[in-house]
This record gives C-alpha cells, sequence and structure tokens, in this order.
C-alpha cells in the first residue's frame, strides 16, 4: 500500500473506533426518534386536512387559505386533485400533456417509480386526508431505514437526519424519502457490503449504481453520482490495483450498471404509454421560471429584463451551469486522488449536489432533504450545518407566508413585514451557503470506515 492510501484512511479509522461504540441499542434508540420526528412531520401536514371534505375531496372550509396562512401545505396533499390521482388512474399508460403544458390522463411530473408510489397511496384513499396518511405511511419505511443506515455508518452525527428540522418540515411534503434512501443505500454498500462474506469493490459498486439508478427513476438526481462512483472504481478505491494503473472494465460495468437499471424500470411504461411516460419530462422541461421555483434564477434575473429574455437565458444558463459544476467537482476530486491516492467519490457526489440545487431552475423546499445525508456522512464542521438549517427554516416557513399574503390581499413587500424578508434570507442563504459548501465538502472526509474484512491484512500495511 502507498504511504499516500495509508495516510488518507487514516480518518476513516478514527471515525469507525467512534462507530463501534454505537451499538444496536443506540441503533435502535435512533431509529425510534427518527420514528417520533416523522410523526411530528406527519402531524405538521395534517393540520391542513379536514374537517370536511368538499365533493372532490378536497379538505374544508378554506383549504388554499389554510395551507398558507397555516404554513401545512404539502404537495402530496395539494396533488390529491388535478393529476387523475383522486380517479386511482394507473400513471402513464393513457396520458399526455396538453398544448398549454397541463398534464392529463393519469400522468404526473415525477419519474415513473414516485408515479407509481403516487398511485399506491391513493389506492385506498377517498379525499386529501386519507391520500396524506397513505403516503405517509408508505414513506416512513424509508426515512426509518434511512436512519438506520446513516447510524450505521457514522454514529451518533446520524441525529442530524433522525431528528433534524428538514424532517419535520418536508418528511411528507413530497415524495422524497425513497430517493434519500437510495443514495445513502448506494454509500452503506459500496463501504459496508452485505451479508457475511466480503464482497469485490466492483460488486458493490455495480449493486450501489444498481441503486442510484432506482434513485434516478424516484427523483433524477442520484444518478449524477455515478460518475464519482465509477472513477473511485476506475481508480481502485481503498484497496489500490494490483498491478494496473486503472480498472477501466470496472469502471463500464458500474456505469452500464446504472444504465441498464434506468432503462428496464423505464422501458414498460415508455412501450405501454410513451406520450404519457415522455409527459413528465416535458412538464418539467417546460417548467418556467417564476415566484414558485425559488431559485436564484428568479430573483437575480427578474427585475432586470423582460420574462422571455430571463426565461430564454436561464432554460441555457442553468443546464451548463450544473455540468460545468460536475466538471468541476471531479476535476478537483481527481487532483485530490492524485495527493491521496483515493478517489473521494461521496465529497465529489456532495459537491456535485450543491451545484445542481444551487444552478437548477427549481430549487424546491424539501430539496434539503437530499442534501442532509451529506451532512451526516462527510466531516464537515457543523456550524455549516446549523447555519443552513437556519436559513431553511426561514425559507420553508416564510415562503408559504409570503403567498398568503400575495394571494390574499394583504401587505407583501420587502418592507411589510418579516415573510417576503425571510423568503431573500432563504434563497440568498441558502445560494451562498451552497456555493461555499461545494468547496467546503471537496475537502472534507468521510465520517465512516470501510468494512475491515474488505481491507488489506494489517501485516501487508506493514510491509507496505
Amino acid at each position: 500500500m502507498s504511504v499516500t492510501r495509508e495516510v488518507a484512511a487514516v480518518p476513516e479509522r478514527v471515525s469507525g473506533r467512534r462507530s463501534q461504540r454505537f451499538g444496536r441499542s443506540a441503533l435502535a434508540a435512533l431509529v425510534l426518534l427518527c420514528g417520533l420526528t416523522l410523526l411530528l412531520g406527519f402531524a405538521n401536514k395534517d393540520r391542513c386536512t379536514g374537517p370536511s371534505f368538499d365533493q372532490w375531496g378536497r379538505s374544508a372550509p378554506d383549504y388554499e387559505e389554510r395551507n398558507k396562512a397555516e404554513v401545512c401545505y404539502s404537495d402530496i396533499q395539494h396533488l390529491w386533485i388535478g393529476r387523475d390521482v383522486d380517479r386511482h388512474v394507473f400513471p402513464y399508460v393513457n396520458g399526455g400533456i396538453s398544448s398549454k403544458g397541463v398534464l392529463v390522463g393519469g400522468t404526473v411530473e415525477y419519474p415513473v417509480l414516485t408515479g407509481l408510489l403516487i398511485w399506491a397511496g391513493a389506492v385506498f384513499a377517498h379525499n386529501d386526508a386519507s391520500f396524506l396518511l397513505f403516503s405517509a405511511l408508505l414513506m416512513a419505511p424509508f426515512g426509518l431505514a434511512t436512519a438506520w443506515l446513516l447510524g450505521k455508518l457514522s454514529g451518533r452525527r446520524a441525529l442530524l437526519w433522525a431528528i433534524g428540522p428538514p424532517m419535520v418540515l418536508y418528511a411528507f411534503h413530497n415524495w422524497d424519502l425513497p430517493v434519500a434512501f437510495c443514495a445513502v443505500a448506494a454509500v452503506y454498500v459500496v463501504h459496508r457490503g452485505w451479508g457475511r462474506t466480503p464482497r469485490p469493490l466492483i460488486d458493490r459498486a455495480v449493486v450501489a449504481a444498481v441503486l442510484l439508478g432506482l434513485g434516478f427513476a424516484f427523483k433524477i438526481y442520484p444518478a449524477a453520482f455515478v460518475l464519482p462512483l465509477c472513477l473511485y472504481v476506475l481508480t481502485g478505491g481503498r484497496d489500490g490495483l494490483e498491478g494496473r494503473k486503472y480498472d477501466w472494465q470496472g469502471a463500464v460495468k458500474v456505469a452500464l450498471a446504472s444504465v441498464v437499471t434506468v432503462v428496464l424500470v423505464n422501458l414498460p411504461f415508455a412501450v405501454v404509454g410513451f406520450a404519457g411516460w415522455q409527459a413528465s419530462f416535458t412538464f418539467q422541461q417546460l417548467r418556467r421560471v417564476d415566484i414558485t421555483t425559488n431559485s436564484i434564477w428568479f430573483w437575480s434575473m427578474r427585475p432586470f429584463m423582460p420574462d422571455e429574455t430571463m426565461q430564454a437565458l436561464a432554460g441555457v444558463l442553468s443546464p451548463l451551469g450544473i455540468l460545468a459544476s460536475f466538471a468541476l467537482a471531479c476535476w478537483i476530486g481527481w487532483r485530490r486522488f492524485r495527493r491521496e491516492g483515493v478517489y473521494p467519490w461521496v465529497p465529489v457526489s456532495a459537491a456535485m449536489l450543491c451545484g445542481f440545487l444551487l444552478l437548477h431552475k427549481v430549487h424546491s423546499p424539501q430539496y434539503t432533504l437530499w442534501l442532509v445525508p451529506m451532512f451526516v456522512l462527510l466531516r464537515i464542521p457543523l456550524g455549516w450545518v446549523y447555519a443552513y438549517f437556519v436559513v431553511d427554516i426561514a425559507m420553508g416557513i416564510g415562503i408559504f407566508r409570503w403567498y398568503y399574503a400575495i394571494e390574499f390581499g394583504q401587505p407583501s413587500g420587502i418592507y411589510d413585514g418579516f415573510s417576503a424578508q425571510a423568503v431573500v434570507i432563504g434563497v440568498w442563504g441558502r445560494a451562498a451557503l451552497l456555493a461555499a459548501l461545494f468547496f467546503v465538502f471537496l475537502r472534507s472526509q468521510v465520517t465512516f470506515r470501510d468494512r475491515p474484512l474488505d481491507r488489506l491484512p494489517a501485516t501487508a500495511e506493514a510491509k507496505a
């Protein structure tokens, strides 16, 4: 083993001794705390349901006013009406998108596994309250499993996920717990494997790529992590390569595993109902940058140019900026590999996620759930985490109070109250922190260690 590779492994050994003290009782307590937080998160959203329902199963009275004024809005409850969810239409098969960009016939604006999750949550529902309840019951196991995996990897730092404010605000805001689970499970499989028998790196990485492919079929973003995972395999991971400089075959296998997974999951929908399947992607491509997208593009461009110019520029600059941030993260990761001997695929993935959140046309509040596992898996000062939670709370609460003021004729200017100011703090506070965290993540060490049996024997390390 090279000196640089051995030095790079030291932080994992140190954090590994800490995680060993996080035993079964602590894990059970962690999962229990996460369960209680999920209950609190459900109660927070359930405040918007009932007490009566109209002919379409929509909560009454004054649903639109209450969900903003009381800050209990959720996409789950809201989308009970408008996507044929209330009619229990199987998604995509007979769907499409109108000339005005309206989804029809059961198509939803999410990838197919989330569409199936939405349909499953509605099967036994008869109003938006029961739809929220059944959807929460379907997703809660993913949140609990994510807490368990993070606890196994990073010990008590997993409390950031289990009891953090984002879990209360967003666990049941949209359908994001399953995709977070896929991303965390991929990291776990690469570094801990499964079962009693140690697995070669390529086997673990292929399974992780499958999980990231499934993540793509929930909410797209985990697919970006396949590239740094390929570079990790290409360079031999922690153990290095015997007699070879790079493992090109292994890297290609990982990429193919992810691509094949995405194809196999999407192919049945594309074959049976191509128009409905394609419409979900078309909807996102056509989505305009507006007051509901909460991104830097709206807030930086809107005061200075016509709307159509803003839409055209954002449509070009956003994807180019995201791709540039991905390339920069991978390049900085490669330079770190040349210094330390190990490609930092998890830090690079976290930086890529920051680039995506910062530069995408849409930055919905619940996307914070995507970022929280990175706060757990990477050893960054907790001040960064707490600062992000503060600006995220300002955004998560302020945006709905501001919508309420605008929609119901209340003073909504920047000098009229704190709601508009909180949104400004949220938008630009998140943007500044994401830009900084991009580089903080790339310098960070992981908070976990590889499975000991997958490492070289101690005698071999001593001879290196």
